[in-house]
């Protein structure tokens, strides 16, 4: 497991805060994982809360729910035009690089080709979530940065377990409640 890969949350994992969520895994250490959930986005403008980044984001120019933890915070998924080292960003992995907000749209905007704002992260403790994907809560699965910067997010569970190699593919296309089918 490592930054730039995907957690696709199983039909087994019931908490309302992942259930049918994709995780981008933006940091993983000794320490834990941080990362965003992808398809979450919220009803407000990126423009009510952060209006010099409005003319950046990518469409929807909404904030995206990032996760459970620290919700008043928000962090930046950038996709930089170049991989060369730039003032305000952090390396995620190849072009994609977490954007400190705080850094002058001026100084920034050149060099990205996609941006978006999440609103809290999702986080783990040391060995925690090993544990929750032994238990069968997460599918661990390769990224894209189209996955990160898609404009419509309501069939990307459904489309990152599609294009995985194997049985894998086949949860794609399992009913919300098995139950009921």
């Amino acid at each position: 497991m490592s930054a730039g890969m995907l957690l696709v949350a199983t039909p087994a994992l019931e908490d309302p805060n992942f259930a049918a969520t994709v995780v981008l895994l933006l940091d993983v250490d000794a320490e834990g994982v941080l990362g965003v959930v992808l398809n979450r986005p919220t009803a407000l403008a990126v423009g009510q809360v952060l209006a010099p980044w409005s003319d950046s984001v990518a469409e929807p120019e909404v904030l995206f729910q990032g996760g459970p933890v620290e919700t008043d915070g928000a962090l930046a998924v950038a996709l930089r035009r170049s991989d060369d080292e730039m003032l305000g960003f952090r390396s995620v992995v190849d072009r994609l690089a977490l954007l400190d907000l705080d850094t002058p749209v001026e100084l920034a905007g050149p060099d990205l080709e996609d941006l978006r704002i999440f609103a809290g992260y999702a986080g783990w403790g040391s060995g925690q979530l090993d544990a929750e994907i032994a238990e069968g809560s997460w599918y661990v699965v390769p990224g894209t940065a189209d996955d990160v910067f898609r404009a419509d997010t309501t069939n990307l569970w459904r489309d990152v377990l599609r294009r995985q190699p194997g049985d894998l593919a086949l949860h794609s296309t399992r009913p919300a409640d098995p139950e009921l089918n």
